[in-house]
């Protein structure tokens, strides 16, 4: 794939948290390392309908995300070392032998995608599985997923399949061209609107 991309699908994510569990057993990672994030967004209150009554319009939905291998990968752009790089295949990876662990990747991706490991004082991310990829395997994230929410393939032709769609809390993809496709929960908002907000921030 010269395109790597994952697709979700909102309406079919119950925040479960078993893609990130399965992310985390795979690679092993220390603890406040996630390679892959699940946000709860949520808003709404009562609005005032007709006849002096009260209806609510809350609403809340997931977002899974990892590493997008965007297009424009910002992280790569500010890394000083070139440590943070996209490989002929379309990855987004870090060699560690080069990264020096400033976290300039980290503090300009707008996905939070790069990860400081404290105990190698190194970065880490999301490399797609590509090892799993080279012998025929999904990427842990997308087998573990039991709603069937996550997929994987050649962006365009997951755009094909699902279409793209970007809601909150994704920032702008102009920013980076991410490689992600999304079917919108039925209440998703627009970017930008300010609706809602995440409910978990801890935990991405």
């Amino acid at each position: 794939m010269k395109k790597p991309a994952f697709y979700f699908n909102m309406n079919a994510c119950t925040g479960c948290k078993t893609c990130m569990i399965a992310c985390i057993d795979k690679y092993d990672v220390p603890k406040g390392v996630q390679y892959r994030r699940v946000s709860e967004y949520t808003g709404g209150s009562w609005v005032a309908g007709p006849n002096k009554t009260f209806e609510q319009n809350v609403f809340v939905y997931y977002l899974s995300i990892a590493c997008n291998h965007c297009e424009k990968p910002i992280c790569a752009d500010s890394c000083p070392t070139t440590a943070m790089h996209k490989q002929e295949n379309g990855i987004v990876v870090v060699e560690e032998g080069k990264c020096i662990g400033c976290r300039y990747c980290e503090w300009v991706c707008p996905y939070s995608a790069p990860q400081f490991n404290a105990d190698s004082g190194k970065m880490e991310k999301c490399d797609f599985c590509r090892d799993f990829q080279a012998v025929g395997k999904p990427p842990a994230c997308v087998s573990a997923c039991p709603t069937r929410a996550l997929d994987y393939g050649e962006y365009d032709e997951l755009v094909k399949m699902y279409g793209e769609t970007h809601v909150a809390p994704l920032p702008d993809k102009s920013v980076t061209n991410p490689l992600l496709a999304v079917t919108p929960h039925r209440h998703a908002q627009p970017i930008g609107l300010g609706t809602g907000k995440i409910a978990n921030p801890e935990e991405v």
